[in-house]
This record gives C-alpha cells, sequence and structure tokens, in this order.
C-alpha cells in the first residue's frame, strides 16, 4: 500500500508510545484491493438503473450538501444550504436572499458539518433531511420532496455549532450544542477569566413541523467543549448523549491543554425531565436576538423573521435533567446501537473504545453512584456505567456505526482504518485500511433502530494519491466498502464535493416516489406572478423598474426592453409558464453583478439588476431546453439618466407594449 507521510508515522509512533498499544503494522493487514474487476461489477449501475440509496454527505467548508447514489457513487445533486450557489441563484435571487440573513446581517457562507435525517419510530422516514451550519451558528430543513433548503434556524448563546442536528426518534426535537463555550449571554470579559465567565449551551429544536422550527429550551452548561451527539432508544428513550472535552476549561493551547484529563464526560441529557421542568415553570426567558428563515410553500419566497427571547434552563435547578459518565479521552463520537442499550464513545487519545450500558446508567442513578458533581451535574462513577472496552482498537478513535447485525465499525484517524468489532464480547474480528486518515463513517440507518447493513462509507481527509493530482487543493475521498461478510471488502473509492465530515443514506424507495416534479402554476401566489403571456409587463417606480416576464420554449415575453436609465434598480421577474417535469429556463443578462437564474416549471424568480453604462444588454437563456434554445434571447436598452426615452417593451408577436400600471 501507499506510504504514509513521514509527519503521520512519527505522530502514530509517538502516540503508540503513550498509550501503549500493542498494534502491529500496515503490513500485517489484509488488504481488500484484491478482485478490483468483480467489484466494480458490484458498485455498476446499468443505464437507465436507479442506485440503491441516496447518501448526503456533508460539504464542510462548501457550505453545501453533496447527494450521491450508492454504490454507484455518482454525483447526483449539490443542494446549496449556507452558501451562495451561482448554477441556480441560490442565495442571490431576491427570493431566497433572505435564507441566509443572520442577526450578524447577511451571511452567505457557513461550514456544514453533519446530516441527520429525520425519523419516525426511530426509522429513517426520507421527509427532511437537517444539517449545521458551525461557524454562525445555524441549523437548516432540507426539503426531500424538492431537495431544496426550506428552513434555516440561527442559535443564540452558541458559537460553534458543531454538536448538531442530531434527532430524535420522532424528529420531536434536532438538539444543537456549542463547541466555542462563550459568555453567556456574550460580553465584554476578559478571556482569562473562562472558567468562571464562560459557559456552554445545548439547545433542543422542535422540529416536526415545516416552517415552524423553535427553540424549545437551553440547557445552560459548564464550558466545555460538546462535540457529538446521538439520541437514545429502546432503554435509553428520552434520553440524548453528547461528547465532551476540554473539561480543563483552558482557553490557549487546547492540544496541550485540553489534553490533561485521563477522562471528559458523555453528558446524558434526559429531555423528557427537562420537558417537565419547563412545565413546572423552572425556566427564566432570556432576551437574545437570532433569525427564522423559511420559504414559503405557494410564494417560493423566503421570509426571515426576527426572534427575541428564548427559554433557559440550568440543571441545578432542574434535578435529573443532565449526567455526567466519565469516559477516555479527548471523546469525538458519542454514539448508541440499535437497542439503545450502549453508549460507544471515541476517545481520539485513548487506547480503548469505552462502551457505557444505558441499563446500568439507570440504574447507578437510581443508586445514586456518583464520584462528585459538577455545577449541579451528578458525575457516575466509570465503572458504574462501563458496559466493556475494546481493547487495543488502533490508533485514533473517532466514530462508530453499527451494522444491525450485532457488529460496531469504528474509524480510526491515526492509523487510517475501519475496525469491526463485536458487541458484547469487545472483540475485534477485522481491520481493513482506508486512503487516508478517515473522519467519519456512515452505515445506512446506522444510528437507528434498523441499520441498513449493506455498506459502510468512510470519509478520508487525505488522499494525495488516490486521483490525479488537480494543484495544492486535493479533492477528498469516499470509500465504500461492502459489510455483508465476515470481513470488510473495498469496493469503490470515489471523490466528494468539499470536506464531509458526517453522511447519512436511506433506502431510495423512501425519497424517490414522493418527488415533486413541477410546482403547479395556478397554485403559484407569488407578488408578481404571471400565468400567461398575456400578463407580462413592464412599470417604473422612481427608479425601479419591474419587468415581469414570461418564459416558455423557447422565447421571452418581453424580450424587448427599451427606456431603462443608468442608475436603474431593475427586478425581472421571471416565471416558467412549463408544467412539464425537466424544463427549467435559465435567465441571465450582460453585466449583471450577482448570477443567473435558474427557474423551475410553474416558479417565479426575480433577478436585480443596476445597468452601469448606456447601451444595449442582451439577456438569454442559461439552460438548454429545446431545439431552439439559442433563440431564446433579448435586449434592454440602457439610455443615460434623465433621457426621454419612453419605457416599453415589445415582444415578437405583438406591438410595443408602453408602461403604466401593468
Amino acid at each position: 500500500m501507499p506510504s504514509l507521510s513521514r509527519n503521520r508515522l512519527i505522530l502514530g509512533a509517538a502516540l503508540l508510545g503513550a498509550v501503549g498499544i500493542g498494534y502491529a503494522c500496515a503490513g500485517n493487514r489484509t488488504s481488500s484491493l484484491a478482485g478490483g474487476a468483480g467489484n466494480a461489477q458490484r458498485t455498476y449501475v446499468a443505464p437507465g438503473e436507479y442506485d440503491e440509496l441516496y447518501a448526503f454527505l456533508s460539504g464542510g467548508f462548501s457550505g453545501q450538501v453533496g447527494v450521491y447514489g450508492i454504490p454507484s457513487g455518482r454525483l447526483l445533486k449539490v443542494i446549496p444550504v449556507f452558501s451562495q450557489n451561482a448554477e441556480n441563484g441560490w442565495g442571490y435571487s431576491e427570493e431566497t436572499k433572505p435564507m441566509l440573513e443572520t442577526s450578524y446581517g447577511f451571511i452567505p457562507w457557513d461550514d456544514l458539518h453533519h446530516t441527520a435525517l429525520s425519523q419516525t419510530n426511530g426509522e429513517d422516514d426520507g421527509r427532511w433531511l437537517f444539517v449545521n451550519g458551525n461557524n454562525t451558528p445555524r441549523v437548516a430543513r432540507v426539503d426531500l420532496t424538492t431537495f431544496e433548503t426550506s428552513e434555516i434556524l440561527e442559535i443564540p448563546n452558541a458559537a460553534g455549532n458543531h454538536a448538531s442536528p442530531f434527532v430524535t426518534e420522532n424528529t420531536e426535537y434536532i438538539v444543537s450544542s456549542t463547541r466555542f463555550s462563550i459568555p453567556v449571554p456574550n460580553r465584554d470579559v476578559p478571556i482569562a477569566e473562562y472558567k468562571a465567565q464562560f459557559r456552554g449551551q445545548i439547545s433542543f429544536i422542535t422540529a416536526d413541523q415545516p416552517g415552524k422550527m423553535d427553540i424549545a429550551f437551553q440547557l445552560i452548561v459548564p464550558g466545555f467543549n460538546y462535540d457529538l451527539a446521538r439520541a437514545g432508544k429502546g432503554p435509553s428513550a428520552g434520553w440524548m448523549f453528547f461528547s465532551s472535552y476540554n473539561t480543563e476549561q483552558a482557553n490557549t493551547l487546547l492540544e496541550v491543554n485540553a489534553s490533561q484529563n485521563d477522562k471528559d464526560y458523555i453528558a446524558a441529557v434526559n429531555y423528557r425531565a427537562a420537558e417537565a421542568c419547563v412545565r413546572q415553570g423552572k425556566g427564566r426567558r432570556a432576551q437574545v436576538d437570532y433569525r427564522h428563515n423559511h420559504m414559503d410553500e405557494f410564494t417560493r419566497t423566503a421570509v426571515s423573521e426576527r426572534k427575541t427571547s428564548v427559554l433557559q434552563i440550568t440543571p441545578a435547578d432542574c434535578q435529573g435533567v443532565m449526567y455526567f459518565l466519565p469516559t477516555p479521552k479527548s471523546p469525538h463520537g458519542a454514539d448508541v446501537d440499535p437497542s439503545g442499550e450502549y453508549i460507544v464513545a471515541g476517545g481520539k487519545l485513548a487506547s480503548v473504545i469505552p462502551v457505557h450500558s444505558a441499563t446500568k446508567m439507570l440504574a447507578a442513578i437510581e443508586a445514586k453512584e456518583f464520584e462528585g458533581e459538577l455545577e449541579g451535574i451528578p458525575v457516575l462513577k466509570y465503572n458504574a456505567t462501563l458496559a466493556g472496552e475494546v481493547k487495543e482498537p488502533g490508533l485514533g478513535p473517532l466514530h462508530t456505526e453499527f451494522d444491525g447485525q450485532g457488529y460496531a465499525y469504528t474509524s480510526m484517524f491515526l492509523s487510517s482504518e475501519i475496525v469491526k468489532w463485536k458487541l458484547g464480547t469487545w472483540e475485534v474480528v477485522d481491520r481493513q485500511p482506508t486512503y487516508y486518515s478517515v473522519g467519519h463513517l456512515m452505515i445506512p440507518g446506522g444510528g437507528t433502530r434498523k441499520p441498513y447493513g449493506r455498506y459502510v462509507l468512510a470519509m478520508n481527509k487525505i488522499t494525495k494519491d488516490r486521483y490525479l493530482p488537480t494543484g495544492p487543493e486535493l479533492a477528498h475521498s469516499a470509500q465504500l466498502y461492502d459489510i455483508t461478510g465476515e470481513r470488510m471488502e473495498l469496493l469503490l473509492d470515489f471523490p466528494t464535493h468539499g470536506e464531509p465530515h458526517y453522511a447519512n443514506a436511506i433506502d431510495a424507495a423512501k425519497v424517490r416516489e414522493n418527488q415533486k416534479r413541477f410546482y403547479a402554476l395556478a397554485e403559484n401566489r407569488h407578488q408578481r406572478v404571471i400565468r400567461a403571456e398575456r400578463e407580462s409587463g413592464i412599470e417604473r417606480r422612481g427608479n425601479v423598474v419591474h419587468v415581469r416576464m414570461a418564459s416558455i420554449r423557447s422565447h421571452f415575453t418581453p424580450d424587448n426592453i427599451e427606456g431603462v436609465q443608468v442608475g436603474d434598480t431593475v427586478l425581472f421577474h421571471v416565471t416558467n409558464l412549463e408544467q412539464d417535469w425537466d424544463v427549467p429556463h435559465g435567465f441571465a443578462i450582460l453585466g449583471a453583478q450577482n448570477a443567473e437564474l435558474l427557474i423551475m416549471p410553474g416558479e417565479t424568480r426575480t433577478l436585480r439588476w443596476v445597468p452601469l453604462k448606456v447601451g444595449v444588454y442582451p439577456f438569454y437563456c442559461t439552460d438548454f431546453c429545446s431545439a431552439l434554445h439559442q433563440e431564446m434571447q433579448g435586449y434592454v436598452r440602457v439610455s443615460a439618466r434623465g433621457s426621454n426615452v419612453a419605457l416599453r417593451a415589445t415582444t415578437n408577436n405583438r406591438a410595443p407594449q408602453r408602461a403604466g400600471g401593468n
């Protein structure tokens, strides 16, 4: 196999010495590269056939979601969420700009780390995909009938919204907790007063009704760094488990100062107890400033609402709402198996994989087997909750997924491998290399009651020799393994969009048949919709010119416009009159400083254009829509400021139309 870099070998050797793992070198691994031709057959999807699964990979620093077919690895779509996207005008059109409003203003980017599918009875149901924005704390809902972002909620009192948007069994809540603890409320305090002044928060967000996401309550917690989360099920139903690190509460050089404690914590939150605490009136309303943005179903125009308060509770005021489970060391993952009995913590610097028992946790709480308390939160004894430890698993365990057949799969970042081990015996039964530095894993449905246990997908951070080189910035790599046999088999490498941190996949049948094919023109309630070409028109209101335009194969109406002046704000409200699947139209004009529009059948979208110079400006359809696509064009004549050229619009099939109340 290709060699790892010198620096990674040094780091791995140092960690081997530090934690005392007796781990065999890569030469002792069984490679799964043999039989490549046969594996290619197993991932081949013939022309005209469909993939088994939709896979949704977070785009990391792209702020988008990549949708891939599995097992082919084909990129099907990029869904813009927290980033402007020139391909379809997301974040550029007047209808979608409000989706990117925050209390900090218009923020056209975020770091999209994690995905979570909606669930019913603990199983993925194919309705929605939830994703997080890590930098400007936000969570979003993607409607899987349209594969479009339909809702975004900003999270107040948060920074580094990393442990989100993990979902409860019936999508009652998604959660959000802070990676970077900050003063709550945020204010001017010395950073050196971190331990005294900084706090974390965990938000439970109502998610079961589209367009109505909001923060049900925030739990104000000690100022640690909170990482990943999973909801309980079965014996752990009603609980949410979060990993946390930096229990040292360091504020500088965390690579050293946040690695001193032998154990950090899994934070176990009883959200049913939190609900009861809220009902008992033990919360308080805190003044905040955040935004809730949602797309209206019929106008297809986003609305941004300002929110000014949030309900807060504390563990000290709500007995039984939160417990700490000590766990080694700097944990990243907090993963719950399909039965809900086992909670697995991936300690990045740990020599074992600790597995906690939900049943033992509940018994320990009942028996008050505590080793202490932190800010009103009982700390359970390690052995009181421990079900077992996976010994010598590898280097740098991060994240665990489950196949529903009694096995768990853990990613090993430093030793670049997937390790398969058996629940109950904690025995390692297989390990396979990844290329290289695997972060998260994904088994379709691996976090649910019923995993779709045929594949595991590794999302790797380093790809220096896997694909044709593309300069200093390389594609990230996803690797698909077959897990139906005793040994994992590498089937496929495919490059990914952005830097995936996490992913979900779902049986295609749960999503495919619910697809919206076009928007009903009769239901379009956009303020400036037109439902026939005769309704098109143009009007001036001061320095603003509104153009109501029809697009249909293969022309625009109007297609010639005169009387626009330098410095006017021209708003092209373009309605696609088609009522057939797969007939979008595009719109672009010379000199536009934003993007094109891509308008789906029955939809209205608006492009803002400010001409800066006199001249004649062509516009055209950017989406190949018919044999006469090239003929689908028009012109705007722009005259000097104060010109007496009349505002009028001309089409190819009727006389010029003068502006006036249309």
